[in-house]
């Protein structure tokens, strides 16, 4: 029971109308200048053990789970505000793309110095065979890119390109996942979800986090790339694109407007009434906030994937008015859905070029065995322009100087060709990705793979070195974002990672 000090005087109540009226000001001043420093992203983050990571405590955000996208602040300043990852799923060619090797050229044809009999991952390796595709300086770089990208060669001098990327495994599956997860296993959450995790949003009626699938299916490991694995659900990217929105998110056509307005309204009374009944149930407040969220959407997402607004010659720019190529015209329409949901504010946004034989060999995918030049004759044009305009118009709208675009894949191909086809098999060993925009060096490039692009052995980059990186735009400090999970302090880089510094501006 409680008691008063034996010198307070007994008929002085705790709270009494004079003390209440008193209070009152001060209180609801306190109360809006810790809402205006949350909407800004200013309160402290959570330093808190249990562990330690390389002998310092980690940092976690502190998170409202009634608000669990509210804005948070990074460990220290930050270069980038959002990011776009770019992911061409089915491993795209860097030696038919962006990683150039004379001696593909003078040894065509002969057999690889050391892989005799190297048989990989569909089997024995053929002779050395350059690219089908002549590569050309482009920019005032001078920088090497093959006929297969023209139009994202000659925005060369906005890339920051890192040609010694190293992998962990030669499928499909675990490959996506080691890119998009820092894992080859599932279960483990996505890159756009530790950075959601970390720093919120900045826009309250759009997902922190979306994945916009190719039009034609997802990546071969699906949800997994963008999943939220052992972090609260709430961190998972929402996944929708112009083609296929979200599932059951539209008004049914019998119910009005208002309506619904008010429906929905009321149940937002009776949550509140029912969450004041079990203060301190994060997951109730939790669950609250995502049903509020989608009830948003209705409204914020029809809007933003309405492209009914773009003028004509932004369409023409992307592709998106491509009659004849239906396939670029629907991907470039996913880049301009990409570029809406950064202007209004989305954290991180992923976007997939590429879906897992969906369409056959030729259109689905960049897994390039067989016929590789067919294939990639297909697949080349429906990438290369709307992804240009895509960086072309972030640059011209202001967006690139805060916005980190990361184009990535899951890993590299053979400098060989396959025995009895021709097309080139996987290869994890040394393969190419490439950044522009916020905080890093352009025109640049950073590693190198050796004479015939097969292994990298210059300034070797691991993934979670590449992880590390991009966290480290964002202001994160990738040895101390961490989660406690069975026991453990799990990170996005795991026990390793080193940030790559000397491809990062000043």
């Amino acid at each position: 029971m409680l008691s008063l000090p034996a010198t307070f005087p007994a008929s002085t109540h705790l709270l009494n109308r004079r003390g209440f009226l008193g209070s009152t000001p001060t209180a609801l001043s306190s109360i809006a200048l810790s809402v205006m420093l949350a909407e800004q992203g200013l309160l402290k983050a959570e330093e808190s053990p249990p562990g330690t990571v390389s002998g310092k405590p980690p940092i976690r955000p502190l998170i409202d789970p009634g608000h669990p996208f509210a804005a948070r602040s990074a460990h220290f300043p930050a270069a980038a505000k959002r990011v776009l990852v770019i992911f061409c799923s089915g491993a795209c060619s860097h030696l038919d793309t962006f990683d150039y090797k004379p001696e593909l050229w003078n040894r065509h044809g002969q057999p690889m110095p050391g892989a005799d009999k190297l048989v990989t991952f569909q089997g024995e390796q053929g002779n050395l065979t350059r690219s089908p595709w002549t590569f050309r300086p482009r920019g005032e770089s001078g920088k090497m890119i093959s006929d297969l990208m023209p139009k994202l060669g000659a925005l060369a001098d906005d890339m920051c390109f890192l040609h010694s990327i190293k992998g962990k495994t030669n499928t499909h599956g675990p490959g996506e996942n080691y890119m998009s997860t820092g894992f080859t296993l599932d279960g483990f959450p996505s890159v756009g979800s530790w950075t959601t995790f970390a720093l919120g949003t900045e826009n309250e009626n759009l997902p922190s986090y979306v994945a916009i699938p190719d039009p034609r299916g997802v990546p071969q490991n699906s949800v997994n790339n963008w999943g939220p694995g052992f972090l609260p659900a709430a961190f998972q990217g929402t996944d929708f694109n112009t083609s296929k929105p979200i599932r059951n998110l539209a008004r049914p056509g019998q119910i009005p407007e208002q309506k619904d307005r008010s429906t929905r309204d009321f149940l937002k009374r009776m949550n509140d009434r029912h969450l004041q009944r079990f203060p301190g149930d994060t997951e109730l407040a939790a669950r609250i906030s995502s049903y509020e969220l989608a009830a948003r959407m209705q409204l914020s997402i029809p809007e933003v994937a309405d492209l009914n607004s773009e003028s004509q010659s932004t369409l023409a720019l992307y592709g998106a008015d491509d009659t004849e190529n239906t396939l670029k015209a629907e991907y470039a329409k996913n880049c301009i859905l990409a570029r809406r949901l950064l202007e209004q504010g989305v954290r991180f946004v992923q976007l997939f070029n590429g879906a897992y034989q969906t369409g056959g060999e030729g259109v689905s995918n960049w897994d390039g065995h067989k016929v590789i030049e067919q294939q990639y004759s297909v697949h080349g044009p429906v990438f290369d322009q709307p992804t240009a305009a895509l960086l072309t118009d972030l640059k011209q709208r202001g967006l690139l100087k805060d916005t980190l675009v990361v184009w990535c894949t899951e890993f590299g191909r053979m400098p060989t060709f396959q025995k009895g086809a021709s097309g080139r098999d996987h290869n994890p060993e040394g393969f190419t990705c490439w950044m522009a925009g916020a905080g890093v060096k352009a025109p640049f490039s950073w590693g190198a793979t050796d004479e015939f692009g097969y292994k990298a052995v210059e300034n070797v980059v691991t993934v979670h070195d590449f992880h590390a990186t991009i966290l480290q735009l964002l202001g994160l400090d990738h040895e101390r974002l961490t989660f406690y999970y069975n026991g453990l302090e799990r990170r996005l880089t795991d026990v390793e990672g080193h940030v790559v510094r000397d491809i990062l501006k000043s």
